[in-house]
This record gives structure tokens, C-alpha cells and sequence, in this order.
């Protein structure tokens, strides 16, 4: 959404995103994320509490993409040699690390994997200083509002962390595939919806999350592919 085909970000259409984020967020805290809760939470399923919250969390990305870099790096490696420079009977680490990223830098896994650390790191980051609680305490007490900074589970609402993950690993596939981009795309904005029906998020939780998932997924692509042209060069 933000990127051009020859992968530069677009800066103002990324502005006006971040923008029109935050006025929906806000709108969403004052007014909508009550109603809108509710109406969802009459859409929860096992699929979602169970399934859903399995598979899309940030720590099951992290893991399948790194065990399918690992996977293609072990194929690669079988397939080319090295390359060892001065005294052959000297395999530096420099080579070894320099080599193995030759290797794996153009790999969807290096690109997925990248994408979902950077933005996990950024949305845990805002989860401890938003210290927003979550619904359960709306359900349970009629209680809401935000307590930073916190580390606990039930004070880190904002953002959704599983939306962060899926966007930022979702996006990124569709990026990188772009025929499948609008079942990949698709199937995020399903992750993020999901998270309010099973009454683990606020809608504008799952708004912001998006949004970091979606601008990380924009920029690592365009970082990884301008390091990549210049390695190349």
C-alpha cells in the first residue's frame, strides 16, 4: 500500500495512513470500540479463540519462518560451495556469516521473518507504554481505560499483537506474491476481526496494529531489497 513497484516507499501516502490511523483510533476510544465490541463478540467460535489464536501469534510466525530459512539455507548450502577468500584452510566467520546471507537474503522466510520481529519488537513496545486494558475487565467490572506503563498481559491491549504479527507477516507474502495478495490480505483483516470477537481486543486495538504490521511490512521489503541491490552492485 505504501510501496511502488520499484520499492520506495511512498512517505505521504504513509503520513496520511498514519494520520487517518489515529483519528480512527481516537474515534474508536471515544466512541465506536463499545458498540463495536459487542456486536462482535456475537460472531466468536472456537475457530478464532483456539485455532486462530494458535497459529497467528507472533511466536508461531517467528518459528515457522525461521525453521523455513533454515530449511532453505541447509538446500543452499548443499548446492554451493562457499566462497573462501585468502588461505583456504581459514574459514573465517566474517565468510561464513557474509556467505550464509548471500545465500538466504533473497528468500520469502528472510523477508517474512524480518518483517514480523520488527514489528512484534515495535508493538510490544507500545503495548507496555499504552497499558490499555482489555475488554475482559469491560465484560467483568463495566471497567475501561488505559494504565501505563505495564507489563501485565491484562493491561496490554494496545495494539492487538497477534494483528501486528499477522499484518506484518501477511502483508509481506502478498508483497512478495502478488497473486495471492488478496487471499493473504484478506486473511489478515480476518486475524484482526477475530481478535474482537473472541473478546481479547478493542476494534481500534486491532486498527493500530494493522497499520504497524502493514507500514513494517512496507518498509523492511524496501530496506531488504535496497541492501540487497547494493550487495549486489
Amino acid at each position: 500500500m505504501f510501496l511502488t513497484k520499484d520499492n520506495k516507499i511512498k512517505w505521504k501516502w504513509m503520513a496520511w495512513g498514519a494520520v487517518i490511523t489515529a483519528a480512527l483510533v481516537l474515534v474508536g476510544i471515544c466512541w465506536l470500540d463499545k458498540p463495536l465490541y459487542l456486536f462482535l463478540r456475537n460472531f466468536d467460535c472456537l475457530l478464532f479463540r483456539h485455532v486462530f489464536e494458535k497459529l497467528f501469534c507472533a511466536e508461531m510466525w517467528i518459528i515457522v519462518s525461521a525453521v523455513v530459512l533454515l530449511v532453505f539455507y541447509i538446500k543452499k548450502a548443499a548446492i554451493e560451495k562457499p566462497r573462501i577468500r585468502g588461505d583456504k584452510n581459514k574459514f573465517s566467520l566474517l565468510v561464513f556469516c557474509k556467505d550464509g546471507w548471500n545465500k538466504v537474503r533473497n528468500s520469502y522466510a528472510i523477508f517474512v521473518l524480518t518483517s514480523v520481529v520488527a514489528a512484534s519488537a515495535l508493538g510490544w513496545f507500545l503495548k507496555v507504554f499504552i497499558g490499555r486494558a482489555r475488554p475482559v475487565f469491560y465484560e467483568a467490572l463495566g471497567m475501561t481505560g488505559f494504565f501505563p506503563p505495564s507489563f501485565e498481559w491484562a493491561f496490554n491491549s494496545m495494539p492487538s499483537g497477534h494483528t501486528v504479527a499477522s499484518f506484518a507477516g501477511l502483508v509481506m507474502l502478498g508483497l512478495l506474491a502478488p497473486r495471492i495478495k488478496w487471499f493473504t490480505w484478506s486473511l489478515a483483516i480476518l486475524v484482526g476481526v477475530s481478535r474482537v470477537c473472541a473478546g481479547a481486543h478493542w476494534p481500534s486495538d486491532v486498527i493500530l496494529g494493522a497499520f504497524i504490521g502493514m507500514a513494517v511490512a512496507d518498509l523492511t521489503k524496501a530496506a531488504l531489497k535496497h541492501h540487497g541491490a547494493d550487495i549486489a552492485k
